[in-house]
């Protein structure tokens, strides 16, 4: 069992990194596998609605979002990250989110899912709002903690100084674990994951 955590930070090893490492180090005490893949290299291009992911089974934008698809086929579980900025996620990581959900949202389906943000004063829970919706459009059950899932600092020393954000991700990491060996459980004991139901789109004036 693997879960796939998204670092949205432009900093590799910024205050995001630090939040997202304590949620690895908990689940891998669990006895799962970890990957921290760091999206905030380059800039990352945003969806541009083109619908042709259809007909080539990933994003036409070539670069790290359609190495995310491929690692989200074969996770367990995804956790995402990104710092606040404005009161919101990066634009990285909302870019990347918008095309890996269009073009890979049927490989993450029904996979519990988290965000962690990390910010330096206020903002945080607008940004766990924002990120959350990825996953509760794409019907993935939504990892919570003791608090909300966040960690404040300016840097990632100041980070570790956050005792409570730090044991927020540690109960993530775990809770995250037991979920995901929960639905294991399940699926060894025979209980299927439900059918989809046919969709209906709709707009407001028909």
């Amino acid at each position: 069992m693997k879960v796939l955590l998204l670092n949205g930070s432009p900093h590799e090893k910024g205050c995001t990194y630090t939040a997202l490492d304590q949620v690895a180090r908990a689940l891998t005490e669990e006895g799962l596998e970890t990957e921290i893949l760091w999206l905030g290299r380059d800039a990352t291009a945003g969806c541009a609605g083109c619908g042709a992911c259809r007909q080539l089974g990933k994003c036409v934008h070539d670069d790290v979002v359609n190495v995310a698809a491929e690692k989200a086929r074969t996770c367990d579980g995804l956790v995402v990250g990104s710092p606040v900025h404005y009161a919101a996620a990066s634009g990285q990581i909302t870019c990347a989110l918008d095309r890996l959900f269009y073009s890979a949202g049927a490989a993450l389906r029904l996979k519990p899912a988290a965000a962690v943000v990390s910010a330096r004063r206020a903002g945080a829970t607008a940004a766990l709002d924002q990120l959350n919706k990825y996953f509760s459009i794409n019907q993935m059950p939504v990892v919570s903690s003791r608090y909300w899932t966040m960690v404040h600092g300016n840097t990632p020393d100041e980070v570790r100084q956050d005792e409570e954000g730090m044991a927020v991700m540690t109960t993530l990491g775990r809770n995250m674990a037991w979920l995901i060996k929960s639905i294991a459980a399940g699926r060894a004991a025979g209980i299927e994951a439900p059918a989809p139901v046919p969709p209906a789109r709709t707009n407001f004036i028909r």
